[in-house]
């Protein structure tokens, strides 16, 4: 079919440009190119150990009705976070990118102020832009702290704010004192992004009692190893419920992918093992990898790896069976740093063995 000369007018200017979000390289690509059999996945934040008993239960009892529309409200997986978490008001998406995106459509009308604390996933950016939101860039500390006062002068101005806690790709974990001292100075909603939080020491889940401009977002996708299953879900005001649920697209979510989660929430062994097998190894790397390394709270650690480049870092790794994921990419993030989560055991042996010959 010949395309129309006017085709490219069409097109919003924002996709004209050189955005989107920066996908990791695929496995297969840097077996077939370097001649492996199998390649150590380390790029993605992936849970090593597949999917628990319990949510494979559950998903395949769900095949059995997959010719109807999912239940709209998912009652049987918010019964579960509640059974897990406590009685708190949920709203679920398709994973954590689906909550942000109708997090920011509800709110956010073309020109209205987003302040976003970097570096960090460069979603909440890309999804505010594409909402006509005018983005701020907030820049944390040197060590990757936030900067306090400069992201609240920032956010008073917002109408949504984004912090990562533990922060994607820094791994840093912010005090439970410094988001109460945001929450306690603006006016507009703090999204307290805590995908990784299940790996660090702090819980936040208690100042949703106390502040109603508070959403924080979860996902089933890291400690609960279902990434594929793309389950994203989030505490949030019940003021903000109803109207999430009108602005939310319908039947986002499968009931697949509803039901193996409601199942995950139920198995403690895994969820116990998963954190204690991520803790071990996350020590290992930074006590055994001759770089600097981050401080990390999530599944992953961010290591310097200057003066060569991240991508030159991340190139090298792929020659030797080895995917990692170069932060060139994030926003406000000099380039000479490389992000590896926690794999199989035989995959952080070999991602050390490789570091050594860096």
């Amino acid at each position: 079919m010949q395309q129309s000369n006017r085709s490219a007018d069409l097109i919003r200017d924002l996709y004209r440009q050189d955005t989107g979000y920066v996908f990791a390289k695929k496995p297969e690509e840097i077996a077939k190119e370097f001649g492996f059999t199998e390649v150590a996945r380390l790029a993605s934040n992936e849970n090593p150990f597949g999917p628990s008993p319990r949510a494979l239960k559950e998903a395949e009892k769900a095949l059995c009705i997959m010719h109807r529309y999912p239940d709209t409200t998912h009652t049987n997986l918010i019964n579960a976070l509640q059974r897990y978490h406590g009685d708190y008001s949920f709203v679920t998406g398709v994973g954590m990118d689906g909550v942000i995106e109708t997090c920011i459509r509800v709110l956010i009308n073309p020109g209205d102020q987003v302040a976003i604390s970097t570096p960090t996933f460069s979603f909440y950016g890309l999804a505010a832009a594409a909402q006509g939101g005018d983005v701020t860039h907030i820049p944390r500390n040197p060590d990757f702290s936030v900067d306090i006062p400069d992201f609240i002068a920032a956010a008073r101005k917002a109408k949504i704010s984004f912090l990562c806690t533990p922060n994607n790709p820094s791994g840093t974990v912010t005090p439970l004192s410094d988001i109460e001292e945001i929450l306690k100075n603006i006016d507009g909603i703090l999204f307290l992004d805590n995908a990784y939080v299940e790996f660090s020491p702090l819980d936040y889940r208690d100042l949703m009692n106390r502040y109603d401009t508070l959403i924080i977002g979860r996902t089933m996708s890291k400690v609960f190893g279902l990434a594929g299953c793309r389950v994203g879900y989030a505490f949030v005001p019940d003021w903000f419920r109803p109207v999430y649920e009108k602005a939310a697209t319908p039947f986002t979510l499968n009931t697949i992918s509803a039901a193996a989660a409601a199942g995950a929430l139920e198995d403690h062994d895994y969820i116990d093992r998963t954190i204690a097998y991520v803790k071990k190894w996350r020590d290992i790397f930074t006590k055994e990898i001759g770089k600097p390394v981050l401080p990390s709270g999530a599944n992953f650690v961010m290591i310097d790896v200057a003066p060569l480049t991240g991508d030159q870092a991340t190139d090298f790794f792929a020659q030797n069976g080895v995917l990692v994921r170069s932060c060139r990419s994030f926003p406000g993030l000099a380039d000479h740093y490389i992000r590896v989560c926690i794999g199989e055991e035989w995959e952080n042996n070999r991602f050390i063995e490789v570091f050594r010959r860096l």
